[in-house]
C-alpha cells in the first residue's frame, strides 16, 4: 500500500492548521512512479480522501493510460501538465482526450512558456545562475534564437488582437480546451498586480477557429526547439 509515502500530510495539515474542511484543494502527485502500479499510487492518496486529510486528489504530468487507470481506483479531479504554444504534447499524448473522456479539467502549468512568452523577451544572458531556466534547452544558445523568432510572429497576432504576447498565451490554452470540448484551465503565476490585471484580461480575448488555425500554422506542435525538461528528466513524463 502506497500510504507510508504519504505520510507527511498529516504533518502538513497540522504545521499549516487546516482540518477536514479546511483543504480546498486537490492533492497532487507531482510524478508517476515509473516502479509503482498507478494504481497503488492512487488507492494511497484517496485514504486522505477518506481520512478528511484532503478533499480532492490529482495527478501531474502522466500519461493518458496512467488517467484512465487512476480514474478506476478513484475520481481525480483534474491532470496538472505543461501545456502551452511552446509545449503541446498534452494534444499529441492524448491527455486531453482523456481529460474529456473522464470528465475532469486540465490545469495548464507554464503558459507563457517559462517566460519566452511573456511580455518581456527573456535575456538569456541576464539570468541569475540559480534560475531554472538556465538547465532548460530551449534556453540554450542552439535553440533560443529560433525560439526567439517564433515568439516574434506570435507577438504580431496579439498586437492584431490588441492583446499582449502574455495575454494571448493564457487565451490560447482555453479556446483550445473549447474547441475541443475539454476543460483547460490556465494557471499562470501574478507576482505583481499588473501581472494579475494582465492575466484577468486573457479572459475576455476571443480566438476564432480562423485565429486557431493560423496559429497552428505558425506554431505547430513540435515547432519550439529543444525539449521542455532536461534531457535526463524527460523520462518522468508521460509515465
Amino acid at each position: 500500500m502506497e500510504r507510508h509515502r504519504f505520510a507527511n500530510t498529516d504533518l502538513s495539515v497540522s504545521i499549516i492548521g487546516l482540518g477536514c474542511y479546511g483543504m480546498s484543494g486537490a492533492f497532487c502527485m507531482s510524478r508517476v512512479d515509473p516502479n509503482v502500479p498507478v494504481e497503488e499510487s492512487v488507492g494511497g492518496m484517496a485514504e486522505l480522501v477518506r481520512e478528511g486529510k484532503t478533499r480532492f486528489i490529482s495527478l501531474s504530468e502522466c500519461s493518458a493510460e496512467s488517467l484512465r487507470r487512476g480514474s478506476a481506483v478513484h475520481p481525480l479531479a483534474s491532470l496538472q501538465m505543461e501545456y502551452s504554444l511552446f509545449s503541446r504534447d498534452a494534444e499529441e499524448q492524448g491527455q486531453i482526450a482523456a481529460c474529456k473522456e473522464l470528465g475532469m479539467a486540465m490545469m495548464a502549468y507554464a503558459v507563457l512558456g517559462r517566460g519566452m512568452l511573456s511580455a518581456e523577451v527573456p535575456k538569456v544572458e541576464e539570468m541569475a545562475a540559480e534560475d531554472i531556466r538556465t538547465d532548460l534547452p530551449r534556453f540554450h544558445s542552439a535553440n533560443v534564437e529560433k525560439n526567439l523568432r517564433l515568439r516574434s510572429a506570435l507577438d504580431a497576432i496579439a498586437r492584431r488582437k490588441n492583446a499582449t504576447l502574455a495575454e494571448l498565451s493564457i487565451a490560447w490554452p482555453m479556446a483550445q480546451g473549447s474547441h475541443a470540448g475539454a476543460s483547460i484551465v490556465p494557471i499562470p503565476g501574478a507576482k505583481s498586480r499588473k501581472h494579475l490585471e494582465e492575466n484577468l484580461r486573457a479572459a475576455d480575448i476571443v480566438l476564432t477557429a480562423d485565429d486557431l488555425t493560423e496559429i497552428d500554422r505558425i506554431v505547430p506542435p513540435g515547432s519550439a526547439s529543444g525539449t521542455r525538461y532536461p534531457i535526463g528528466q524527460m523520462h518522468r513524463l508521460n509515465i
